[in-house]
């Protein structure tokens, strides 16, 4: 059993395993990410709070001649993501057990179906684009600055998986293994704010 209690000595699977079991606080980059987490928790309470605030000023909603969404492909899809913040958390815990190959494929398989999802997402928030300008009413507005923001942190989740799947392909060290702790807290964020975002973007229709 190797003798590493520090953290910056941690450079191979069973010396960051150890210091991992041995950690007795969170790591900084959690509590970094938290944060993170939190301001942009507050950007997505003010977006689905000024959807609201409108849709009780109107007198319809969606405005008339604008049909209500879809429910049944963005409820679909939004299961989809939110499944893939289980790999994420089995990563972290294969990450800070020393088991690298299983946290690299569980990263890999979490970011294949979060690719698809967003895909499917730029595609149907194009096809909305061709039938209803954003800068014709306020429903229109809010609607794509919602989605858009989500897709957004969508984008940003997948070039941090990527980011760090070929960081872990050269090993596994501590900050790496906080890296992935932190990332698969950022996705559960997102899991839940797309959620929120889509009962917000159905609710016309429900």
């Amino acid at each position: 059993m190797s003798e590493v209690t520090r953290s910056a000595q941690a450079t191979g699977a069973a010396a960051v395993a150890q210091v991992a079991r041995a950690r007795r606080t969170l790591p900084n980059g959690w509590w970094g990410m938290l944060l993170l987490v939190a301001a942009e928790g507050t950007l997505f309470g003010t977006l689905i709070a000024s959807y609201f605030y409108l849709r009780f000023q109107a007198a319809t909603w969606p405005p008339a001649g604008i049909a209500a969404p879809d429910v049944t492909l963005p409820l679909v899809l939004t299961a989809v993501l939110v499944v893939t913040a289980a790999p994420m958390i089995a990563a972290a815990r294969a990450a800070r057990a020393g088991r690298r190959t299983a946290a690299v494929w569980l990263l890999v398989l979490a970011t294949l179906v979060q690719g698809g999802y967003l895909a499917a997402q730029v595609v149907l928030f194009m096809s909305d684009l061709s039938s209803l300008d954003p800068r014709d009413s306020a429903y229109g507005s809010v609607y794509f600055a919602l989605l858009g923001a989500h897709h957004a942190h969508v984008a940003v989740g997948i070039a941090l998986d990527l980011g760090l799947i070929a960081r872990l392909a050269g090993g596994l060290t501590n900050y790496r293994v906080i890296g992935v702790t932190a990332l698969a807290l950022y996705w559960s964020f997102v899991s839940a704010a797309a959620i929120a975002v889509v009962l917000t973007q159905i609710s016309p229709a429900l």
